[in-house]
């Protein structure tokens, strides 16, 4: 089976055909989808979403770029809703959470604020995190050190092979999604392909962020086998032996997937 480790399929871009999309996914072989929240508005949204599809499995966190529109008490709200959640098998982790320095004048005090007391909850809870590092792998993983937190994923990981080191000795699975099929993706087509395979989960992000085959179009969860055939590919091993591999991983890194396969 595969496993989407990030997909907003709550997004509005999926209005119009969500439960199709979800379907689709399943018999493409995408067994689950772990959607994480990126705010206070869409902890209930994400929950009901997760039960309401086969396979689906949630995270509750708030993103960076929410960050300056969310108040100081939802921090107080993501406490009680990570506690109501506790026992719930579709829970998994705390996400989407981090830090991003790529949207310009996003205020930095607001994101490392959320992400810090993201980062408590996570060490109080023993859970794991889906961290968002556009631009912001050093610090991102500072923060993981700081507060010592050893298990998640770095989502859609771009950095250099010594920031991936960094994040897998500090126990993260790296996310590779629909960039890794671009060939002019360089870097990002290296490091899928030269990093241990168990470091590596499958995304899509989707809607974004979708595939070289699907450019400019609404990304889906469907696209995650192909998107793990063209990883197989550049590491020159069988698309079965990925399938396996990444999913043991994303077991690893969201040990709370192994309550909703249950």
């Amino acid at each position: 089976m595969w496993i989407d480790t990030h997909c907003h399929l709550d997004a509005g871009e999926f209005d119009s055909d969500r439960d199709d999309v979800a379907a689709a996914a399943r018999r493409a072989g995408v067994a689950r989808i772990v959607i994480p929240a990126v705010g206070r508005a869409n902890f209930a949204i994400v929950r009901a979403l997760a039960h309401r599809i086969e396979g689906g499995v949630y995270a509750l966190g708030i993103h960076p770029l929410f960050a300056p529109r969310s108040s100081d008490d939802d921090l107080d709200v993501l406490r009680r809703e990570i506690e109501a959640s506790l026992d719930d098998p579709r829970f998994v982790g705390i996400g989407e959470i981090g830090l991003d320095y790529f949207v310009p004048d996003l205020d930095d005090a607001r994101q490392r604020f959320f992400y810090d007391g993201q980062l408590k909850l996570a060490r109080e809870f023993d859970l794991p995190v889906i961290c968002h590092v556009r631009k912001s792998q050093d610090l991102v993983l500072k923060g993981l050190r700081r507060y010592g937190v050893r298990r998640g994923i770095a989502h859609a990981f771009n950095g250099s092979f010594q920031q991936a080191r960094a994040f897998i000795d500090q126990g993260m699975r790296l996310g590779f999604g629909g960039n890794v099929t671009f060939e002019r993706a360089r870097q990002i087509r290296r490091l899928a392909a030269e990093l241990p395979l168990e470091a590596i989960v499958v995304e899509t992000d989707a809607p974004d962020i979708p595939p070289a085959w699907a450019y400019k179009q609404r990304n889906a969860p469907d696209q995650v086998p192909r998107i793990g055939g063209v990883l197989a590919q550049l590491r020159g091993i069988d698309e079965r032996d990925l399938e396996i591999g990444t999913t043991a991983n994303a077991h690893a890194a969201l040990p709370r997937l192994a309550l909703a396969c249950a």
